[in-house]
């Protein structure tokens, strides 16, 4: 299927290394040339920040969508389209429904729990969505570790990780994507339960 929008997971902190900024802008600049809309965490802080203001500085069109106790915060009021949503729960269910492909860039607590549910997601054929782990400076290697350890465990089936792509650059993570809506991969594990993903 074509890709029309991305949504994007990534931190929000300011005290992140530069050359994740550089990778956050640098996605968001490819969002928009690829004339893809970002939807996004809708903050105004950290990596967040960086990759809405590159879309932004493309002529791309950014959808936000964060929750209310944000709003008075951090909250990114130059959206072209802003949803508020009143608990988390929602947001990601919103982040999930309007995006066609889902990149991680690297991020923390939230980020975890928001890519491993669409990982979760796909692998029960809720949704055959691309997924790309965008791996900067190799910050998901702990995590992909701790997947072959699963798996070498008999908790992951190893076709888990056909689920996922993961990307050493943004021109990697956008072929990817490029790829997958003229030849859509096929989901593993379609709604197989007998699959061990806990």
């Amino acid at each position: 299927m074509p890709i029309h929008s991305v949504t994007v997971y990534c931190s929000s902190s300011k005290n992140l290394a530069a050359y994740y900024y550089t990778a956050g802008a640098e996605l968001g600049h490819a969002i928009a040339e690829n004339k893809w809309t970002l939807v996004y965490g809708g903050n105004s802080v950290g990596l967040m920040k960086s990759l809405a203001d590159a879309v932004r500085g493309g002529n791309g069109k950014v959808v936000g969508i964060t929750p209310r106790i944000f709003v008075d915060h951090c909250n990114d009021d130059k959206q072209c389209e802003l949803i508020i949503t009143e608990t988390m729960r929602q947001r990601k269910e919103i982040l999930e429904q309007r995006g066609d492909a889902f990149i991680a860039l690297p991020g923390g607590l939230g980020t975890f729990e928001e890519i491993f549910e669409i990982i979760v997601g796909r692998s029960l054929g809720f949704h055959n969505k691309p997924i790309v782990l965008l791996n900067i400076a190799d910050y998901w290697n702990p995590l992909l570790r701790m997947m072959d350890h699963a798996i070498e465990q008999n908790f992951i089936k190893p076709q888990a990780r056909d689920l996922y792509f993961v990307a050493a650059n943004v021109a990697e993570a956008i072929n990817h994507l490029k790829k997958h809506a003229i030849e859509p991969t096929p989901t593993p594990y379609l709604r197989d339960l007998s699959s061990a993903t806990e």
